[in-house]
């Protein structure tokens, strides 16, 4: 028997799996229902900015591709 995912579940799965750098997560809308997606930054080298946020995971995984590359720009200025 397989147990049916939510595809917002599998799209977390998979910025987690892509960005190990960020911890990704959902915020919490005031009326309990999932809200923006969000990640903060662990590891210096994977961006710059401290926490990113956005509507859809799609948007997020585009602003983690920024991230990742200005985080490659400042270790090559090192």
């Amino acid at each position: 028997m397989t147990i049916p995912t939510h595809p917002d579940d599998q799209a977390l799965a998979r910025l987690r799996r892509d960005f190990r750098g960020h911890r990704i997560w959902r915020s919490v809308r005031s009326d309990g229902l999932l809200g923006d997606w969000c990640a903060t930054l662990h590891d210096p080298s994977a961006g710059v900015d401290l926490t990113v946020i956005q509507d859809t995971a799609e948007a997020l995984r585009e602003a983690l591709l920024v991230e990742a590359a200005r985080g490659k720009q400042r270790q090559a200025a090192r």
